[in-house]
């Protein structure tokens, strides 16, 4: 018997472990109650006590009234490990629960903001409008700086065989600089255009299959699920136009 059953009378221990409201435990002798605890323990030996049996207390044990009526099971009592066990399987229990909550409340959120696939396209093109109009003011700057260069660059043709001047060299440099930033941030913004639309195309699959009678909360979630999420609570995707300078 280890000292945490050692601590209280047997009787008292099954009264704190029981909790029962409908039986009562005796104050004096632990025999004066009604109670009969039976049990098989390790050693596969029936055994039978007034009161919680030490021996079982690593299984179940049937308690019963003196007319042999069973009142209930008495579960083991956990050890540390099992009770840390336990309580990670509550949590993640609970973690389930909730994230199916979310996907109910997305699910329901996402047919509500969009009835139908008219609304869909509609908000598709605003988010894709945002970036393809940096795609637009990118090429321009492109151009700009290519119209830039020509001049700069016959200004070059006077100069062969000997130093370009220090002015012109630095020019041209920018020029390059200029445009080797602005082609990177083009090809982001290529980049961006095709992971919305991408985006739009897999929460549309979704929203198809909830139109269709899906019930809300039963689909995966699409993939990008935290840009999803912002989406639909108005967030746009917001691209850098700055222009390049030279």
């Amino acid at each position: 018997m280890t000292d945490r059953h050692r601590r209280f009378p047997h009787h008292l221990v099954g009264c704190v472990l029981l909790g029962l409201s409908g039986l009562t435990c005796a104050q004096g002798n632990p025999s004066s109650n009604n109670l009969v605890f039976t049990c098989v323990n390790a050693a596969g030996r029936a055994l039978t006590s007034d009161r919680l049996i030490g021996e079982c207390m690593d299984r179940e044990q049937r308690m019963l009234s003196r007319d042999g009526t069973l009142l209930r099971i008495v579960p083991p009592s956990l050890t540390a490990d099992e009770r840390a066990e336990k309580e990670a399987r509550d949590r993640r229990a609970a973690a389930e629960r909730e994230a199916k909550s979310e996907a109910v409340r997305r699910d329901r959120n996402l047919i509500q903001r969009f009835p139908n696939i008219a609304a869909h396209q509609k908000a598709r093109e605003q988010a894709l409008e945002v970036t393809q109009y940096a795609i637009t003011q990118s090429e321009a700057r492109l151009a700009d700086l290519e119209r830039e260069r020509k001049p700069l660059a016959d200004e070059t043709e006077f100069y062969k065989g000997k130093a370009i001047p220090a002015k012109l060299k630095g020019q041209l440099d920018a020029n390059d600089a200029a445009a080797a930033a602005q082609k990177e941030l083009l090809t982001t913004q290529k980049a961006e255009l095709e992971r919305v639309s991408k985006l739009y195309d897999q929460e549309l699959s979704h929203l198809k299959r909830l139109w269709a009678g899906a019930v809300p909360g039963s689909l995966a979630l699409p993939n990008d699920a935290a840009t999803a999420k912002a989406k639909q609570s108005g967030a746009v995707p917001v691209v850098n136009t700055a222009r390049g300078t030279n």
